[in-house]
């Protein structure tokens, strides 16, 4: 399943280059897994499904070129170790449908791979205003309660955004505050932050930092490797994702799971 896509043209300054990770991987072992990346990039997703995803009429030239993203810093949300050897970093919008079945598919597999330490999943705002009006806001939304109660509660907020509506429908808006409550956000608080707007720059160098790496619609994700990173184009269902990690890890440290 292809990507929701932007409409806006919209400049960007690439980002600095990754650090260096202390895994090494041989050439040939790199050739390996990018040409499972490449099958994953080019495949069709949850083929099958009522919902089309709607193709930018205008592609921001900067996005032609997959580049190198930002590494890892207290800013980010981080589900599972953040020093494993594979980090998928993904670019979502809240009211994104197909973002919402690739949330699913990444909570199976960072409860398959995130105990053992070998998985960590990063999530980064793509917030698509022309497509889904209220995007920002929910962004912003998930911003403050991060700010205010941490980042399990985070990700908390955001499993009940995706979890509480239907693949074609909008978030309900009226809830987020529930949300952030049930989160762990103080109610004054999280609406105090949100009516400042105060994380809207933030979340506007995110998107940013994602159109420069080649993001152009959501949700897209980069599995970081060794300082080398390959692309999961789309929602990708769970099977796609699952055999890229194993062929990782088979190839990086001879094991898997099991």
């Amino acid at each position: 399943m292809e990507p929701e896509t932007t409409q806006e043209n919209i400049r960007a300054q690439a980002p600095a280059s990754q650090a260096q990770n202390p895994f090494i991987i041989p050439g040939a072992i790199l050739i390996g897994f990018a040409m499972i990346a490449a099958a994953i990039y080019f495949s069709g997703g949850f083929g099958g499904g009522s919902t089309t995803p709607i193709v930018a009429q205008e592609q921001p030239k900067e996005a032609q070129e997959v580049g190198s993203i930002r590494p890892i810093n207290e800013d980010d949300h981080v589900l599972g170790n953040p020093n494993a050897p594979i980090v998928i970093i993904e670019y979502s919008d809240y009211d994104c449908p197909f973002c919402k079945k690739f949330h699913e598919t990444m909570k199976s597999i960072v409860a398959d791979y995130g105990p053992t330490g070998q998985v960590a999943w990063v999530y980064r705002q793509f917030p698509i205003d022309q497509l889904h009006p209220n995007a920002t806001g929910i962004a912003l939304a998930s911003e403050c309660v991060a700010d205010l109660a941490g980042n399990d509660a985070f990700w908390t907020f955001t499993d009940l955004v995706f979890s509480e509506r239907t693949a074609d429908a909008p978030t309900n808006t009226t809830k987020l505050v529930d949300y952030a409550v049930q989160a762990g956000a103080d109610q004054t608080a999280f609406e105090s932050c949100v009516s400042e707007g105060k994380f809207i720059d933030h979340i506007t160098e995110e998107y940013q930092e994602g159109v420069a790496a080649g993001v152009q619609g959501t949700p897209h994700s980069f599995v970081q490797v060794a300082g080398q990173q390959i692309v999961i184009n789309g929602a990708q269902p769970y099977e796609n994702v699952k055999q890229t990690i194993e062929t990782i890890l088979t190839q990086v440290t001879g094991g898997t799971t099991e």
